[in-house]
């Protein structure tokens, strides 16, 4: 692993361990407003899940480098089933988080891409799995 892949995989984990302590905090009621309506779990109950579940992957992910590539395929799984809620609240028009225009909301959908390729990046997922360059 480089230096930039470990320093990106810590940081990385840093971000989803705050991320989920913000699920459980001063964000909770935001993040209520993108569960969607038809989800079937209770907003709240989803909030807290989808919180502990970050701060345990984040953790995962910091804790234990030798698992960075299957952690970071599990991160990425993560963040493709948590990007509905981005996508119903452009879809609805919800404001949350300061994202009272559509504009804002669609601009917020574009940094989803970047979290993933982040994750997959900080997880090796570019290299092979001798630490060279993946080949094309």
């Amino acid at each position: 692993m480089s230096q930039a892949q470990n320093i990106a995989r810590i940081a990385f984990g840093a971000t989803m361990i705050g991320a989920g302590v913000l699920h459980l905090t001063v964000f909770r009621r935001e993040f209520q407003k993108l569960v969607p309506d038809e989800f079937p779990i209770d907003k709240d109950a989803t909030v807290v899940g989808s919180g502990v579940v970050e701060i345990g992957l984040g953790a995962a992910f910091i804790a234990l480098p030798s698992k960075r590539r299957s952690m970071s395929t599990i991160l990425v799984a993560f963040l493709t089933a948590v990007f509905i809620g981005n996508l119903d609240q452009y879809r609805k028009g919800t404001n949350a988080f300061g994202l009272d225009t559509d504009k804002k909301r669609f601009i917020r959908l574009l940094f989803q891409p970047v979290f993933v390729v982040w994750a997959l990046f900080a997880g090796g997922r570019f290299t092979n799995r001798h630490g060279g360059a993946a080949e094309s």
